[in-house]
């Protein structure tokens, strides 16, 4: 009988991170009902919540990232490394790992770099088409590195690199397999309370918000709906009071600060406007979506900006630079004017959608404990 696997899983910060951790998570389960899996997270992130709520247990080190914009910050940040390293050996300890996964942020570059000095195989996954400093600090010791895109070996070794996608939620992943029909389109209108026969623009800036699309959205979405669409609006929980306050209720408008029925609203979306974090960027060619992406000019190494190239580049979305995004309005419109175009973005990206990458990443994990 196989052995059931014992694994830390860490990375968090934001949803990019915390939602592919949940994805190997989920496919290791579904192979190993009896497998011991225990989350480490930054103990002031948004993993502390999201990673119980989904069931599983998790120990938060009190690790910080480098504060760019108040030098003051970072006074304490050597204590807090000192410390996370600290607490990541006993994690490690009590656990007994048969491997260690890092999927990103911050957190994970402390607990792969202790687990590799304990002597614990562990596994890199990558999520952006740019590779992230402390994933090329930890990448030389890891026995495996799982990609999204193509043309990786230029910052991790040859030997070691798979590409196999990024992991998306299972109900997700389970959509590129079905597409979307206007019937299905129109029944996900309905469920979420829209008219089913009018279009419907999803815009989604991130699960912390994004200020300048919600910016520039709260000066074109009138003019969307008075064109006869409607919007679902995340906007992020930093500024949904303040947007609802503003501008009041209508039936064919809804913002909210977080979507819990991603497939549907995916499903519902003629037009998708979004960040292009990696995550939501494998979940937008897994549903083939029309999307509009604007990548945030405010993340390291430029990165979002390097995923939403690769997918324009091989024609599965259209990109806005936020130097630009006045030019969102009419943008949309003309977009949603021209059912070829719609047409091919979504070709396009079912064309990049990789629905297997949490399976394809445990089969990269499954030796270490068989």
């Amino acid at each position: 009988m196989a052995k059931s696997p014992r694994i830390i899983i860490s990375g968090g910060g934001t949803g990019g991170h915390i939602f592919p951790a949940l994805a190997i998570a989920s496919e290791i389960q579904s192979r190993y009902p009896d497998a011991h899996l225990h989350f480490v997270g930054a103990s002031d992130r948004m993993e502390m919540q999201r990673i119980p709520a989904a069931g599983h247990s998790i120990t938060g080190i009190p690790i910080a990232g480098f504060q760019r914009t108040n030098m003051l910050k970072n006074l304490s940040l050597p204590w807090k490394i000192i410390k996370s390293l600290w607490q990541v050996r006993q994690v490690i300890k009590t656990h007994q790992p048969d491997v260690v996964v890092g999927t990103g942020g911050y957190v994970s570059g402390p607990v792969l770099w202790v687990a590799q000095r304990m002597g614990i195989p562990t596994l890199i996954q990558e999520q952006n088409s740019f590779a992230g400093k402390t994933n090329r600090l930890v990448a030389r010791k890891a026995h495996a590195i799982c990609t999204a895109y193509p043309n990786m070996e230029d910052a991790f070794p040859a030997a070691t690199t798979h590409m196999t996608g990024n992991p998306v939620r299972p109900a997700i992943a389970a959509m590129a397999d079905q597409p979307t029909t206007a019937q299905s389109r129109a029944e996900a209108k309905q469920a979420l309370g829209f008219n089913p026969d009018h279009k419907l623009i999803l815009i989604l800036g991130g699960s912390l918000g994004a200020r300048a699309i919600n910016q520039q959205v709260t000066a074109c979405e009138g003019a969307w709906r008075q064109a006869g669409h409607q919007v679902l609006w995340q906007c992020g929980k930093f500024y949904v009071e303040d947007l609802q306050r503003e501008l009041g209720e209508v039936d064919s408008r809804v913002i909210t600060d977080f979507l819990s029925d991603m497939p549907t609203a995916y499903r519902a979306a003629d037009v998708i406007v979004s960040r292009a974090g990696a995550g939501t960027l494998s979940e937008l060619c897994c549903v083939g979506a029309a999307s509009v992406l604007i990548p945030s000019p405010n993340v390291a190494e430029d990165h979002q900006r390097h995923n939403a190239s690769s997918l324009v580049d091989r024609g599965g979305a259209r990109m806005m630079l936020e130097a630009d995004i006045d030019g969102l309005g009419p943008a949309i419109l003309e977009l949603l004017a021209d059912p070829a175009q719609i047409a091919q973005l979504r070709q396009g990206a079912q064309r990049l959608a990789q629905p297997h990458a949490a399976s394809d990443i445990v089969d990269q994990l499954e030796p270490h404990w068989s």
